[in-house]
């Protein structure tokens, strides 16, 4: 019993931390974003591009726990049997999205925020913005597939 709680511990993990840091960095943009939008309407598309990209880290994180979930089978309904060994790989393999998901949400959400006063100052700079917050979202992805790798690694 240890070990599937150890799993689920993972998957939790993975879900939760990069969901509250998408949550955290979302809120950030769309702070941002009010002040302008309420000033220039015809901007709301381009606030809105921006902030959705913080948001990524979290559908990473489902990504990862729903992963290591079909891993012990709690979709089927017969989980399986596994190790604490097992469980704590599964652990530590959910914890670089559940980190670095977290925390460059958050980065992302701060660099997208000022983003927002860049294009309120220059209209045109849409795609210098959206390229600052997407240089944050490489370690995102890089966490997801050590993550993906980890999980498939893990032998059940």
């Amino acid at each position: 019993m240890e070990g599937i709680f150890l799993a689920l511990l993972g998957a939790a993990l993975a879900v939760a931390l990069p969901g509250v840091g998408s949550a955290i960095g979302v809120g950030l943009v769309g702070e941002a974003a009010t002040g302008l939008v309420t000033e220039q309407p015809e901007r709301f598309g381009q606030t809105l591009l921006l902030q959705a990209i913080p948001g990524t880290q979290g559908i990473y994180g489902l990504l990862s726990g729903f992963l290591i979930m079909i891993k012990i089978g709690v979709f089927s309904g017969q989980m399986v049997s596994i190790t604490t060994s097992q469980g704590l790989q599964l652990l530590m393999a959910a914890m670089p999205i559940a980190i670095a998901g977290w925390l460059s949400a958050i980065a992302q959400g701060k660099v997208a925020a000022t983003g927002i006063s860049l294009v309120a100052k220059r209209q045109e700079a849409l795609g210098q913005a959206v390229t600052y917050a997407a240089m944050v979202e490489t370690y995102a992805v890089l966490a997801l597939l050590s993550t993906l790798l980890l999980v498939r690694g893990v032998a059940i």
